[in-house]
């Protein structure tokens, strides 16, 4: 069977073109970037004892930034268990066959997909509190990167379980298998290693969505980069402002990396792992293993 082809393959005239078109861009990014560094130097930007206050402990900016990347740490993961878990249950109440649960867990996804973030952690921070609930602005900023981030994963997590071959969830309840364990057993383990890479690219975007936070003043990396220019603004006018921007920046791009590293090779994994699943029978519990007559059922594959 002849596998389609989606585009053409550029021939030699295109493939010089891609290259000249490569190079071309790649000289313009120089070009700027060379630009910038000679306009930084002579502002005096890169002067090293302008980048040294980043690595003295006396001056307090590594302690400082180094609490601001544990909250914002703290944030990040407590807001992805929870994000996890909750989108898990509204795409399992999406794909329920009782029509009200759909209806009701449908709503709920579409309205936190169409609010912005923003509006959210202000409404948790602000307005909930005109009701009688007062939320930190740690809970503040969690509660609306879980109920946006939610909604998002639990489409995510509903496609990754439709994508899985119809014919396993039919084999698996001929087995005898109940929903739950069709759902446990057969289509969520399949379903999750298909969606791991879409799954950690999202929760990328949950880490750089709590600079968020700054808006309600919870003291996380860019808020903390924040302070530290305001409190060396007093004390020395404008002098580190950028490099203390910048070292903001650095973190963020050095988590995000790693993070991007991680999805990259999951999906290397998840490739590996697919092929061999793809010859190895599937195991299932003994109880749904055996046939009524006490003999051992074919385990799907």
């Amino acid at each position: 069977m002849t596998t389609p082809v989606l585009f053409d393959v550029p021939g030699p005239k295109a493939r010089r073109r891609i290259r000249i078109g490569t190079a071309v861009g790649v000289l313009v990014v120089v070009v700027i970037a060379a630009l910038v560094l000679v306009r930084l130097a002579g502002n005096g930007q890169l002067e090293p004892q302008r980048w040294a206050v980043l690595f003295d402990p006396a001056s307090q900016v590594p302690q400082a930034l180094g609490q601001a990347l544990l909250r914002t740490l703290q944030v990040a993961i407590v807001g992805m268990v929870l994000a996890t878990v909750l989108g898990l249950l509204l795409a399992v109440g999406r794909l329920s066959e009782h029509r009200w649960v759909r209806v009701v867990v449908t709503t709920l996804i579409e309205f936190f997909r169409a609010v912005p973030l923003l509006v959210l952690i202000f409404a948790l921070y602000f307005l909930l509190p005109k009701f009688g609930i007062r939320l930190s602005a740690f809970w503040a900023l969690v509660g609306g990167l879980v109920l946006y981030n939610a909604a998002v994963l639990a489409e995510i997590f509903r496609a990754g379980i439709l994508s899985v071959d119809r014919g396993q969830r039919e084999a698996a309840y001929g087995l005898g298998m109940r929903k739950t364990q069709v759902m446990t057993l057969v289509l969520l383990p399949q379903a999750v290693r298909r969606m791991l890479p879409v799954l950690i690219a999202q929760l990328v975007v949950l880490l750089k969505d709590t600079s968020l936070g700054f808006i309600i003043s919870f003291p996380e990396l860019l808020r903390g980069a924040r302070g530290l220019v305001e409190f060396f603004t007093l004390q020395f006018g404008n002098q580190y402002t950028f490099q203390l921007y910048v070292a903001a920046a650095v973190i963020y791009i050095a988590i995000n990396l790693v993070l991007s590293w991680l999805a990259r090779y999951v999906e290397r994994r998840t490739r590996g792992n697919a092929k061999t699943a793809a010859t190895t029978p599937t195991e299932l519990p003994a109880d749904v293993q055996m046939g009524g007559g006490g003999g051992v059922v074919p385990t799907v594959r």
